[in-house]
């Protein structure tokens, strides 16, 4: 891709130069304090700030964003919306829906309110501050049809923990686990509203056994591997509150097809010509 990332790469790549970001009209410029970044997707239409030095969102939200199935006029609340991107995204990808942000952190949920301003989605976007663990505080029950989540992946005992506070709480689960994610989407969605999830592969019977649990039934489940010939890195899973059993295993995904280059489909996820798909 030859489009500046504004992203870091998938799991176990090293992120990207943040020494510099490109402005909307293309033109990079230096951030000698590196605090804050103005980055672009899908070759310059949508914006988004992001902290130089603290976490930036990776590959995962984008093929989250593309997996969930989304219906027109849809009301969309993203738990754990970080900078926003998901939100920002969605928003792009349907123009008929709302979304609502939550995020437990004042700095990312003020970048996330700074980057839909600037792209003019004040209107479709509203970001929320508060914890997932609280979240019948914050809105109201079976107030949505689709909730999606990028929660954090590790224990607090699992990896090596990062002395950022705001990597630390975006990757480990020291301000919610995945049963509070879950949790806080059954009570938000309506009956048949769907859920959508990535999630460490690793950890993929965890996920499946802990949604059933707050009964929301996997109905899809998508692998993702970084090569052919590779375990699985991340899963993609959507379940529907209260449906019935019987899951849809799509093909699996994969992130490169040669050395570092993007497969075809990942490569029109990033670029933005690959969509998911309104159902009426």
């Amino acid at each position: 891709m030859k489009n500046h990332r504004a992203f870091a790469n998938s799991p176990g790549d090293p992120p990207p130069d943040l020494s510099k970001t490109r402005r909307r009209d293309g033109e990079r410029t230096s951030s000698p304090k590196r605090k804050e970044t103005l980055d672009v997707l899908f070759d310059g239409k949508l914006s988004l700030f992001q902290s130089g030095t603290g976490y930036r969102f990776s590959l995962d939200a984008l093929l989250l964003a593309n997996f969930v199935t989304v219906k027109q006029r849809d009301r969309v609340i993203d738990l754990g919306t970080g900078n926003g991107v998901i939100a920002l995204v969605l928003a792009d990808y349907y123009p008929s829906i709302t979304v609502t942000g939550v995020e437990i952190q004042p700095a990312m949920a003020q970048r996330a309110r700074k980057s839909l301003h600037l792209n003019r989605l004040n209107n479709r976007i509203k970001i929320v501050m508060g914890d997932v663990r609280s979240i019948d505080a914050i809105l109201e029950a079976a107030s949505c049809e689709v909730v999606v989540s990028n929660p954090p992946y590790r224990s607090p005992s699992s990896g090596r923990i990062s002395p950022n506070r705001e990597r630390q709480i975006a990757r480990h689960e020291t301000q919610g686990d995945l049963c509070d994610f879950l949790r806080a989407g059954a009570f938000l969605l309506r009956a048949q509203g769907r859920m959508a999830i990535v999630y460490s592969a690793g950890r993929c019977i965890d996920l499946l056994s802990a949604m059933r649990q707050e009964r929301i039934e996997p109905k899809r489940l998508r692998m993702v591997h970084s090569f052919p010939d590779v375990e699985a890195s991340l899963v993609l899973v959507e379940g529907v509150k209260g449906g019935r059993s019987g899951v849809e295993v799509l093909a699996p995904l994969t992130i490169y097809d040669r050395g570092k280059e993007y497969s075809e489909e990942v490569a029109a996820v990033i670029a933005g010509t690959r969509r998911g798909t309104v159902q009426s």
